[in-house]
């Protein structure tokens, strides 16, 4: 018997995904968290094998609750179900752990097989994501940060302005914007705030 934790904000979500459980002989819905404080909590609470995370939710969202799961209950597998299939969402959540990862238009059918899989240790994906992981393999290594740039990061995560940070380093605001767009194309971003976090993610920024 397959144990699972359902983690959605939405108690409507929860509702539907625990009615297309409720037939299977082989999957028991052992509970339901609302955010993953909860999810952390209750996965270990009821002993269940596999936790089904969205990624956006209150109080804590689905990503760190992934990564404090994995290093508390190594042993709980970890499905993704989330209507989001961007960079920013898919990467992190692989990263931290996640052993599959689907969106919430799959079919009941194709949720069914990846909750038994993911049960089993298999890596589950949809096609969109494993498209976009594909992607990532492929695409050329970007060019590291200068140390310019890595400056002017710091100096954006501090909350500085273009103009505050021309003037704490002696430069134009028009640098200040070019250095922030060879920024964005390395790090595969489009504004400050994913660059920001971005930078965290890979150890740019303490």
């Amino acid at each position: 018997m397959i144990r699972l934790l359902i983690v959605d904000d939405h108690p409507i979500v929860r509702d539907g995904l625990r009615a297309a459980f409720e037939a299977e002989p082989d999957i028991h819905v052992a509970g339901e968290a609302a955010n993953g404080r909860e999810a952390i909590d209750r996965a270990a609470a009821l002993e269940v094998d596999i936790v089904l995370m969205d990624l956006r939710m209150p109080e804590m969202d689905g990503v760190t609750a992934i990564t404090a799961l994995r290093h508390s209950h190594p042993h709980i597998r970890i499905l993704v179900l989330t209507t989001f299939d961007g960079d920013s969402d898919v990467l992190p959540a692989i990263e931290a752990g996640a052993t599959g990862y689907l969106l919430k238009d799959a079919p009941t059918d194709e949720l069914l097989r990846a909750v038994r899989a993911a049960a089993a240790g298999e890596p589950v994906l949809s096609p969109s994501v494993a498209g976009r992981l594909m992607g990532q393999v492929r695409k050329p290594v970007k060019a590291a940060l200068t140390d310019r740039e890595l400056q002017v990061l710091a100096l954006v995560a501090d909350g500085a302005s273009n103009r505050q940070a021309a003037t704490k380093l002696f430069i134009s605001e028009a640098s200040i914007k070019t250095h922030l767009l060879h920024i964005y194309d390395k790090l595969g971003v489009r504004d400050r705030a994913a660059a920001v976090g971005e930078g965290y993610r890979r150890g740019l920024l303490s």
